[in-house]
């Protein structure tokens, strides 16, 4: 499938504001009303890529805190089926299996997202990672065929509390999305600007 440029949110539009609801049942406002938010799209349940990256987030939840962000990871899969694998996440998960807000932000799938050599190694250590976590019955297979599709590619949203977008970035492959850095650089970048 082809990207639609178009479809995408550029810094300095504004997004309005809701409340969605995490897999664990909770309230969560997007924006925050106030700090930063923090929005990324991610794939399905159990996606070993994505497992990857948000382990690496959860490493370091005190540096978001510490920087006032409200981090909150969307995936076009049930409340249930995300619940074996996101649950202990220290950040709000929210399930859009109808990608609704997916096609809200311009998210899209292609079929480079996993034949892009550049998400390989990544690719490579996710598998291995969540295969540990099997076996260790930290939690089950992921499905081989899940909803929504496996070609998903991730977006980083940040939005200020007036519900501005500050940065955006639309992943080209499976892994590619801002890192905790970049996440905190962004962040301290944005302020400065709503501060000037």
């Amino acid at each position: 499938m082809p990207i639609n440029k178009a479809r995408r949110l550029q810094p300095g539009r504004t997004t309005p504001g809701r409340t969605l609801t995490t897999i664990l049942g909770n309230p969560v406002a997007i924006p925050a009303p106030d700090q930063l938010t923090h929005l990324q799209f991610r794939r399905f349940a159990g996606c070993p890529v994505c497992d990857l990256h948000l382990h690496s987030l959860a490493r370091r939840h005190d540096e978001f805190a510490a920087a006032s962000i409200q981090e909150v990871v969307i995936f076009h899969s049930s409340a249930a089926e995300l619940l074996p694998f996101a649950a202990d996440l220290p950040f709000a998960v929210v399930a859009d299996p109808a990608k609704k807000l997916y096609a809200e932000f311009g998210v899209e799938s292609a079929f480079r997202a996993l034949f892009d050599p550049r998400s390989w190694i990544a690719i490579a250590r996710g598998v291995w990672s969540s295969l540990v976590r099997t076996l260790r019955r930290k939690q089950p297979l992921p499905t081989m065929n899940p909803k929504g599709g496996r070609f998903g590619l991730p977006a980083d949203f940040l939005i200020a509390p007036d519900g501005r977008i500050i940065a955006s970035k639309y992943g080209s492959h499976a892994y590619d999305q801002w890192s905790v850095d970049e996440i905190l650089a962004q962040a301290a970048s944005g302020r400065s600007v709503r501060l000037a």
